[in-house]
């Protein structure tokens, strides 16, 4: 599993939350574990406000391409932030709560992605 054979939806997520600097950025394919996604894409935020502006930018993005969520949670102060999107699901956590809820453990058995902050390279293409 890479990057490049994910859908675009998710590779879109991944964008919009590089583009407000999240941090930590995983996705875990859940296909064959019995979980209710396919996948999850977690990310830690460094603020509240940030956290608030990842979501927004996920969110945003995904409807300019038609995508809407079916859920959200995490209302203002919240520590984690989730975005429902069906086949999957958005983990916006503070780095405190993404410490405590450990969801890499909790499915490690998932094949995992650890997605590389965009580079000089990636920022030179976003400009195009």
């Amino acid at each position: 599993m890479s990057l490049d054979s994910l859908r675009p939806e998710i590779r879109w997520a991944i964008a919009a939350a590089q583009e407000k600097q999240a941090a930590d950025v995983t996705v875990l394919c859940l296909e064959k574990l019995g979980a209710f996604a396919e996948y999850f894409l977690l990310c830690t935020a460094g603020s509240t406000p940030q956290m608030k502006a990842i979501a927004d930018e996920i969110e945003e993005q995904l409807l300019r391409h038609g995508k809407r969520q079916q859920h959200r949670e995490g209302s203002k102060g919240a520590e984690w932030v989730l975005l429902d999107y069906g086949s999957f699901v958005v983990h916006i956590f503070s780095q405190h709560a993404r410490l405590f809820y450990d969801l890499e453990r909790l499915w490690r058995s998932a094949k995992r992605i650890d997605v590389p902050p965009p580079g000089p390279q990636a920022a030179a293409e976003a400009e195009r």
